[in-house]
């Protein structure tokens, strides 16, 4: 059953030194404040597995924290590149990282696979590539049924899946709309699953579209309203695009982005604007 803690000590206690941390959320929904307690607390040496990793991801690699990344594309939406990741890759600052690349439908079946507890997933992919010679995560099988040649990709279950999500209710159930991407997928794979939300609420009221996931799936739920600035949470928040371009120019330096680690996220816990949506615009009146 989840407890509901602070953000502190569901960090302190979930997440590890070495530990293979998913932190998904597709255009919303992206666990920035969870991301930004994990460099607080200084992890080191984590495996980090996200399909589209973009900015939250860069200020991960950034900080040093990635040792590997499990992925399926990389960058900053709508601007560009990811400059630390570039960096850790290129020049290997401020630490090498590992790479264990794919498509995005071998990243969503090795998260199906891990939440059905088999061992690998198979699908038609991967033919023209050259990421299965790159990678030991892809393999092929031949079908016994037709003698068909397919694509064969390894489970994945991350030691821990941090997701947002809109509310929860006291017993730690968590609901969650709008653009899902596979975080249902992500927390069944995982072993243990911390999700931040924008409010506990008495009942869990159904809504077109939502999905729940019940208490006994999820570990901790920590109450962080904003906690996925600059990314939305539907009904709640927009997306802060502003911050999406100064990203730029922050992280193609490393002494610009390191002084912007140290002042908004190692030594404050910093205050989110929440730009709150009119009814009209599909929030939820509350």
């Amino acid at each position: 059953m989840a407890d509901i803690r602070s953000l502190h000590d569901a960090v302190a206690d979930l997440i590890h030194d070495g530990d293979t941390v998913a932190m998904e959320g597709f255009t919303h929904l992206i666990p920035f404040a969870a991301a930004h307690e994990l460099i607080r607390q200084g992890r080191a040496d984590l495996t980090l597995v996200r399909m589209t990793p973009d900015v939250v991801y860069d200020q991960l690699i950034g900080a040093g924290l990635a040792a590997r990344l499990v992925f399926s594309w990389g960058g900053n939406p709508g601007v560009g590149s990811l400059h630390r990741f570039r960096d850790a890759v290129e020049n290997g600052w401020p630490r090498p990282l590992a790479l264990d690349e794919h498509s995005h439908a071998g990243m969503a079946n090795r998260y199906v696979a891990g939440a059905s507890g088999l061992p690998f997933a198979v699908l038609r992919g991967y033919r023209g590539s050259d990421i299965p010679r790159r990678t030991d995560t892809v393999a092929t099988v031949v079908c016994p049924f037709t003698g068909a040649e397919l694509a064969a990709v390894a489970a994945l279950n991350p030691d821990v899946t941090v997701i947002h999500a809109q509310r929860a209710d006291p017993a730690g159930n968590v609901q969650l709309w709008g653009l899902t991407g596979v975080q249902k997928e992500a927390v069944l794979a995982a072993r243990r699953v911390l999700v931040t939300v924008e409010e506990v609420v008495p009942a869990l009221e159904p809504r077109p579209g939502a999905l729940t996931l019940p208490t006994w799936v999820v570990d901790a739920v920590a109450v962080v309203p904003g906690g996925a600035h600059p990314s939305y949470a539907a009904g709640y928040s927009t997306r802060d695009n502003a911050f999406y371009r100064e990203w730029d120019a922050i992280s193609r330096d490393r002494e610009t982005f390191t002084a912007w680690l140290d002042t908004q996220v190692r030594t404050q816990v910093r205050t989110r604007a929440r730009t709150q949506v009119s009814p009209r615009e599909g929030a939820t009146p509350r």
